[in-house]
């Protein structure tokens, strides 16, 4: 996410209810819960008359002489029930290229927690001017992945309270032009070398999470500034290193020469939510906040560490995205170079990146523990991290995928088994070192019949001890290199794999592949790849006169586990959707049929929410912005395997023909899919959760007006977008990522 449409990150390939019959079982469970629960609704006076109708008594005013009709003898019909909530009736949200957040008929969207709002009641309203100080106690920048953890009203955790709760939010990055953060700054920043400090220290401040308490009052949702529950958790915060890299050589830094701890967490994009009670955050596009000096290579004496860094995204030379290491002699900008210095690895920061580009479990209930990063989930550009469902007695699986082009999908499998006590445990960060910290990590090879792979990786696979671009010395260096161990045994490449979630219905799972424009027919140069069965299409999509070639609309991919469910080695795939033009050929790139109240492009967030069972899908597209801003659409899925066989046949360079199979799920209809939000200009739509009872839909609105250029910053009639000021929230027109609550005007459930 917050990235051009399609960034590579390398020089090279890459930068409660367990069903297997679920679509049947979990629908008529939930058909029968919501007509009893609407029958309810229907209130005393339904009720009354149901059970009085039949009474027949006459009205007042007749003599006695008058005859009395008898009751009847048949029983009367009864009125009709109050019609069963139903999912996704609401009325599709057109296209729209307009500065504001739509939603249906019916709802309601409302700005609760945007960029520089104050967590505590001593740090100044924020002014929206780029004056604005004291960060680390304010609302970060780049709303991404979120969770809603409910409390009860003592203030404890709780599993159904739905008026009261904390959020914990990923706050991933920040709009720049050219070094500095142009909406943070008064005057927009300094754009050369170096930064000064105070610039600097707004930027770091405005990365990471934040965990903050919200609370509804009446109908009326709002943060609670200065309650206990409030903190930030940004790249200086000190973290614990969990798994088997923690104490690796590899970990060695200056500020942790015993390879246990690091500075912070960085560019968090998606996000999870374990069975225990805790928030995962993933580390997505860290390497390039990095820099490396252009002779960093012969100072490494050429070593393994050079493949390493180049494999993710860091040759020598590289310049860094905002300058940090320009603030200052001090430990904390310098800890931003990772040439190498001193005579030792504890010297120096030669091994700072690889303390980044992990999962970081966070307790939101309990501010005294420290974050901790899962080393045996790998290390890559971490999107969310989805569990599968969990049963009692068998190992507990989660389920990654790593955005970039031609990168891969990934799941781990812990050693232990699930315990049901553990849902509620004493010690919630102990409970993850139990199951995060010893298990396997594999990597998915597709296979062009639908069926697939789950490759470990691991020191003692041959591909992986005997390949020969990098010598892996143990499995923890194979954990922080796994890019390169998957090379090694050959996974499949795949077009940027980005969020995933499981369907609660049936345990499928669902991964997001946002786009990919190294696809083509006529693969030329290491960094392009020929279609394949499971990233199928190569196209040329027209955006006014610009081609945007490869697959620049994205598709949804679901594997079906085999027998063991998340610890099994095998699985089905096909895929579930294919963003596209409405209007565009149906035979190779509207594969899915997508009619006007569906189409998308660039998939990104993906997230099935428990209350109801819908699937959300947010975009972050550049390729299809001449039509519509970013959006959500509301899903029901089928089933892998609903759908069938498609072969896919194009004319190559040479005469010859390339067909290609691939698995096409059931075609989306009204009653499947449907849009439900379009997003102010220049915002990508981003991160979501809910309230237990499933009435408020928290949603993220990511850098809108992004593309407000920096000359611009003096003369607000300039900027791309002014949202969330245009909507009423806040001081100032520059642009703001905040986070919205959506509710139903009725009070209904979100999506019905």
């Amino acid at each position: 996410m917050n990235k051009p449409n399609d960034l590579t990150l390398t020089p090279t390939a890459a930068d409660d209810l367990d069903s297997s019959n679920a679509p049947n079982h979990f629908n008529a469970v939930l058909s029968a819960r919501l007509s009893r629960r609407n029958m309810l609704r229907g209130g005393f006076a339904t009720a009354a008359t149901a059970v009085l109708g039949g009474l027949g008594l006459s009205g007042c005013g007749g003599s006695d002489d008058d005859p009395v009709t008898p009751p009847p003898t048949t029983n009367p019909t009864p009125p009709a029930p109050a019609p069963a909530e139903k999912l996704l009736a609401f009325t599709a949200v057109p296209k729209s290229l307009a500065d504001s957040v739509l939603v249906p008929a019916g709802y309601t969207a409302t700005v609760i927690y945007a960029l520089g709002d104050p967590l505590r009641a001593a740090t100044a309203a924020y002014k929206n001017d780029g004056t604005d100080t004291d960060f680390d106690n304010r609302a970060g920048d780049h709303h991404d992945g979120m969770e809603f953890f409910a409390l009860s009203a003592t203030g404890t955790p709780s599993t159904t309270a739905s008026d009261r709760g904390v959020l914990a939010v990923n706050h991933e990055a920040t709009t720049d032009e050219k070094l500095s953060s142009h909406f943070l700054h008064a005057n927009g920043g300094t754009t050369s070398l170096p930064r000064p400090a105070g610039e600097v220290d707004k930027e770091v401040a405005v990365h990471g999470i934040s965990v903050v308490e919200v609370k509804k009052t009446g109908t009326t949702w709002a943060t609670v500034t200065d309650s206990t529950f409030n903190r930030r958790i940004t790249p200086l915060t000190e973290v614990e290193i969990g798994g088997p890299a923690r104490g690796n050589a590899l970990l060695v830094t200056k500020f942790s020469p015993d390879g246990t701890r690091t500075r912070g967490t960085l560019n968090n994009c998606g996000n999870g939510r374990t069975p225990w009670g805790t928030y995962l955050s993933g580390e997505e596009n860290w390497s390039g906040y990095f820099f490396r000096s252009a002779t960093d290579d012969a100072a490494r004496g050429n070593d393994k560490s050079v493949a390493s860094l180049r494999r993710y995204g860091r040759t020598q030379g590289s310049a860094s995205r905002h300058g940090w290491e320009t603030g200052g002699t001090e430990d904390k900008y310098q800890r931003w170079d990772i040439s190498v210095k001193g005579a030792s690895a504890s010297a120096d920061y030669r091994n700072e990146m690889n303390g980044q580009g992990y999962i970081i479990e966070v307790d939101p209930y309990d501010k005294t523990k420290v974050a901790k990063k899962r080393s045996a989930l790998g290390r890559f550009a971490h999107e969310s991290a989805a569990f599968g469902l969990v049963t009692a007695g068998q190992p507990v699986a989660v389920y990654m995928g790593d955005d970039s082009r031609n990168e891969y999908i990934y799941k781990f499998v812990s050693n232990a088994v699930w315990s049901a006590a553990d849902a509620t445990p004493a010690d919630r960060i102990a409970t993850g070192d139990k199951y995060l910290d010893v298990g396997k990590l594999y990597v998915a090879k597709l296979n062009a019949d639908g069926t697939g792979q789950w490759i470990e990786l691991s020191i003692n696979n041959a591909q992986i001890a005997a390949y020969a671009a990098y010598k892996f010395a143990d499995q923890a260096d194979v954990l922080v290199n796994a890019r390169l161990a998957a090379d090694a045994v050959g996974a499949t490449k795949m077009d940027r794999p980005e969020w995933c979630s499981v369907n609660p219905a049936n345990g499928e799972i669902y991964y997001t592949l946002t786009n990919n424009s190294n696809r083509s027919v006529n693969p030329s140069g290491s960094s392009q790849l020929a279609p394949d069965s499971g990233n199928p299409r190569a196209y040329t999509d027209m955006k006014g006169t610009s081609a945007q070639n490869g697959n620049p609309n994205g598709h949804i991919i679901r594997f079906k586990e085999g027998a063991g469910a998340g610890a099994a080695t095998t699985f089905q795939w096909d895929v579930y959707l294919f963003g596209a033009e409405s209007g565009a050929d149906a035979t190779k790139i509207n594969l899915s049929s997508l009619t006007a109240d569906q189409d998308f492009s660039s998939p990104d967030g993906l997230a099935f929410l428990k209350s109801t069972g819908i699937c959300w899908i947010q975009t972050d597209d550049g390729a299809y912005t001449d039509v519509t801003n970013n959006m959500m659409l509301a899903a029901l899925p089928g089933q892998v395997g609903d759908g069938a066989k498609t072969t896919l046949t194009y004319d190559k360079a040479d005469g010859s023909k390339l067909a290609v199979d691939t698995y096409v799920g059931k075609k989306a209809s009204a009653d499947t899919l449907k849009r439900f939000l379009v997003g102010p200009v220049g915002a990508e739509i981003t991160g979501i959760t809910e309230t237990p009872d499933g009435k408020a839909l928290f949603v993220n609105i990511q850098h809108p007006g992004e593309n407000t250029a920096l000359a611009d910053i003096a003369n607000p009639d300039k900027y791309t977008s002014k949202w969330p000021s245009n909507a009423g929230y806040g001081p100032g027109r520059r642009p703001r990522s905040a986070t919205i609550v959506i509710t139903k005007n009725d009070g209904g459930r979100i999506g019905t």
